[in-house]
């Protein structure tokens, strides 16, 4: 082996002995307390360094036989880290949706219709609604921007004859103690839960509460499509009750659960950056043609919410003021 190459190989080493050593380090401190977390990580440092000693000292070999040790060790511990169902959760997602199909009828079960005092405390009210999918009438997408413009929740609502709304929205079921944190949300720190809402509890939490910036967009779709994405929420929500599943700031979030849904619809359906950069996805489904094409900025102020949503009286139902109905 040439000297250069000897080179790349111990700068390659080294590498991926840090990077390794990071993710494990990170993951061990987000699932482990006290001694438990202590006592591992500094196992994990003294493996990395006893494969770097071995691999400068001792040989090619050795070095890399302790490296896969470590990673096997590590792995082998992540993968008992397994979503459950039954925690002590945080209130407002202590139940996902349940559904059940009959037909052109679906009967949805701890729908959320809190009543909001604050953005923290609420009136816990779970409900029961039958649906028929033929009075399916609307798709609407709802954005809700609280700091960064380029991240956003998704939410969507469907709408049906009655005037009555059904809000869908896939979030982080947080534990009555936790709070949501990004780098936790790539290392299986949450579970996913799809909950179902009403608008005056989950778009008005946003709009009046938490002083969110929520925009509302109509979604062009015809009947079997709605019928079809209506339905890909009741087939999401059946899966997650029966086997659930981890929150991923990347994979598994609000934006790519409503995409991967969507692949229903379009099978074709093409992966954008802009999945992940949230805030821009009215410009991605614009340029998909299902929503308005105005200019961007017309557009979306045409789409904002929050200020109709702050001045309701109470005199019609939210869904109208919001709709400017």
């Amino acid at each position: 082996m040439t000297r250069s190459m000897k080179y790349l190989a111990h700068v390659l080493f080294v590498l991926i002995v840090l990077a390794g050593t990071a993710w494990s380090a990170t993951a061990l401190w987000l699932h482990l307390t006290g001694g438990l977390r202590v006592g591992a990580l500094g196992a994990l440092i003294a493996m990395a360094l006893t494969a770097l000693i071995l691999r400068f000292k001792r040989g090619r070999r050795l070095g890399w036989a302790t490296l896969a040790l470590g990673g096997l060790a590590v792995a082998g511990w992540y993968q008992t880290i397994t979503p459950e169902q039954t925690r002590d959760w945080a209130m407002d997602v202590s139940k996902g949706v349940r559904a059940e199909v009959e037909g052109d009828h679906v009967r949805l079960a701890n729908i959320r219709d809190f009543e909001w005092q604050s953005k923290t405390e609420a009136t816990p009210r779970w409900i029961t609604e039958d649906y028929d999918l033929n009075d399916l009438e609307t798709v609407d997408m709802i954005t809700s921007v609280w700091d960064n413009p380029d991240i956003a929740h998704l939410l969507v609502s469907f709408g049906f004859a009655s005037g009555e709304n059904v809000v869908f929205s896939v979030e982080i079921r947080r534990e009555a103690d936790e709070e949501f944190n990004e780098l936790g949300g790539f290392f299986r720190q949450f579970e996913l839960v799809l909950i179902a809402a009403t608008e005056r509890d989950i778009v008005k939490l946003r709009t009046n509460y938490r002083k969110e910036q929520v925009r509302l967009y109509p979604v062009h779709l015809n009947a079997e499509q709605r019928r079809t994405m209506f339905l890909s929420y009741v087939e999401l929500a059946q899966r997650l009750e029966e086997k659930p599943a981890f929150y991923n700031t990347i994979t598994a979030n609000c934006t790519t659960s409503v995409w991967a849904l969507a692949l229903a619809l379009k099978p074709d359906l093409p992966m954008d950056e802009r999945l992940i950069l949230s805030g821009r996805l009215p410009d991605y489904l614009t340029d998909l043609g299902v929503i308005d094409a105005a200019p961007a900025e017309e557009r979306d102020e045409n789409a904002l919410i929050t200020p109709l949503a702050q001045n309701d009286t109470g005199e019609a139902s939210f869904s109208d003021v919001i709709r400017r109905k």
